[in-house]
């Protein structure tokens, strides 16, 4: 197959499998999930879900987070692990958005990532997930399959991105990202599928007898 035809048949199946993508942090609004993307960092988007109602009965609002001590923020947030610099991030930001936004979360790359804690990838959720801004958040399951697909070089996530920008319309991106990571979680597993076993992996590299060793 072509890289092209490769493409047609991911995104075929995909929305065979998927044609539903429910967004898996639970949130209320752009702030709750600027909170809850930020908490998943390097940890599982099940512990941030069982983890934000504490938290959210604490302060959902910026306003509310802002007045919170940052002890009792990092109390309730210590199992999703970092929670000494989340802590301190999610306090910080907070502020941040009642001084120089009125409180609301902007819809602005610039200004997102511009925040304490929120990287390009937690600004790129938040801009697809709650402003319909077409973006490609890549985390490691979206890093890995597209690497075992052959549409990136691989060499980090910045080129993934770019690459699957590249490969896909833009008006499939919101919607595809959240479908490639249902797959990567599924079936195209980090230790359950080495590029060999899964249905869509057989299907591109029928002939392929070798793992494909991820790269960071």
């Amino acid at each position: 197959m072509t890289k092209a035809e490769r493409c047609d048949h991911i995104a075929g199946r995909l929305e065979e499998l998927y044609p539903e993508t429910p967004i898996p942090l639970d949130h209320r609004d752009p702030y709750t999930l600027l909170i809850a993307v930020l908490l998943s960092a390097q940890c599982t988007d099940e512990r941030v879900n069982k983890i934000t109602p504490a938290l959210f009965d604490l302060a959902d609002t910026p306003e509310k987070m802002a007045l919170a001590p940052v002890e009792k923020i990092r109390e309730i947030i210590r199992p999703c692990g970092l929670s000494p610099r989340k802590s301190v991030a999610i306090s910080g930001l907070s502020s941040i958005l009642v001084e120089q936004y009125d409180g609301e979360v902007p819809a602005d790359f610039e200004a997102l990532e511009a925040l304490p804690g929120v990287g390009h990838k937690t600004a790129s959720v938040v801009m697809s997930q709650a402003f319909g801004v077409p973006a490609f958040p890549v985390d490691t399951h979206i890093h890995r399959l597209a690497q075992r697909w052959k549409l990136t070089s691989g060499k980090n996530v910045v080129e993934t991105e770019k690459d699957l920008k590249r490969a896909f319309p833009r008006e499939k991106w919101n919607k595809l990202h959240l479908q490639i990571i249902f797959y990567g979680r599924e079936h195209c597993t980090a230790r359950g599928c080495d590029g060999t076993v899964c249905g869509i992996c057989r299907t591109l590299f029928p002939e392929r007898n070798r793992a494909v060793k991820t790269r960071k």
